[in-house]
């Protein structure tokens, strides 16, 4: 499998983040690179950007491999991602940081700094009386409750910087960084009609703001807000009308985007996710990775992370592939 430059041609049954408008928007260049096997037949997309950050190059993925025949299997994506690898150092990227929380890669090149991760995914395809019934009890009597105190849900873009506003408050709240305004309204201006903003009120007051970003092949809860001491289940009220929304769309998948593996009891991320987990989505387990491609940048980099804020995600994780490797290795035995 080699890695070669393709034109981009985005249609409705792939990830919106694999589109040219999302790319262009949050990428200084941006392109795809399609898998080719020794037959000549494309069987795997990589669409990808560089952010050109102080003197950096900084390659980042938006979404993970797409796979185009349902046939190749890990063996051969990951000869793929090794010729990727080439030509990432063919055009001088310094590096690749870890990709968007949506992607959940399956493998990783060799030479990686690698952390296994996941998300919890609903398959929309079955009846929404199904749907409905998958949701854990005292999450739908939540729902119930919110129904009956009043909580509306409504849409519009016009609630894009009611909805900025709350979610940078609520990055804040857990200490997190969070984009600045003018990049949030890039990134949904580059998802066009593809991206929905939703909002749960009670009595003209906003309890939670969630920005999804959709197409056919699958719809992302990507950022999230709410206000302390919200209504009861409003929040759950809002995804489950985005959840029937985009059933009716035609939208194959329901992503809640980006969950960490085995998170510690009693932890933030192992509250979310159970919470993702009583809607009855999946967990989907793969893998988020970086990679040097000039390794003094890159360490010049990881160190400045580091002081800024304790790392990135893989840095933070990357110690449960100890845990992941191990289990491999009983699996085999």
């Amino acid at each position: 499998m080699r890695a070669t430059p393709i034109e981009i041609n985005w249609n409705p049954g792939l990830p919106i983040f694999a589109s040219e408008p999302f790319l262009k928007a949050v990428g200084d260049e941006y392109g795809w690179l399609g898998g080719f096997d020794d037959a000549g037949e494309l069987r795997c997309i990589l669409p990808y950007t560089v952010i050109r950050k102080a003197t950096f190059r900084l390659v980042r993925f938006r979404v993970e491999t797409i796979i185009l025949d349902e046939g190749l299997d890990i063996r051969e994506e990951k000869p793929f991602l090794n010729s990727s690898i080439d030509f990432f150092r063919s055009i001088n990227a310094d590096m690749i940081i870890p990709a968007t929380t949506n992607s959940v890669f399956r493998t990783y090149p060799d030479g990686a700094v690698v952390a296994p991760y996941g998300s919890y995914i609903i398959d929309l395809q079955p009846p929404e009386e199904v749907l409905w019934h998958n949701i854990e009890r005292i999450t739908r009597q939540n729902i119930k409750t919110a129904v009956k105190k009043g909580v509306e849900i409504r849409t519009g873009q016009e609630h894009l910087k009611s909805a900025y506003d709350l979610i940078r408050f609520t990055f804040k709240r857990s200490r997190l960084p969070f984009m600045d305004i003018d990049r949030f309204e890039s990134f949904v201006k580059g998802l066009g009609e593809n991206c929905i903003i939703m909002k749960a009120e009670h009595e003209n007051s906003a309890q939670s703001y969630v920005v999804f970003a959709f197409s056919d092949f699958c719809a992302y809860a990507i950022y999230a807000g709410n206000v302390v001491n919200q209504i009861s289940g409003a929040n759950k009220l809002l995804y489950w009308e985005a959840i029937k929304m985009f059933k009716k769309l035609g939208v194959r998948k329901y992503d809640f985007v980006g969950t960490r593996i085995n998170p510690e009891e009693g932890s933030k991320q192992a509250a979310l996710a159970t919470f993702k987990r009583h809607f009855g989505a999946e967990l989907i387990q793969g893998f988020i990775w970086k990679y040097p491609l000039n390794k003094l940048r890159y360490s010049l980099y990881c160190l400045a992370a580091r002081l800024r804020s304790g790392g990135d995600i893989v840095d933070t994780e990357k110690h449960k592939m100890q845990y992941i490797e191990t289990k491999e290795d009983e699996d085999k035995s």
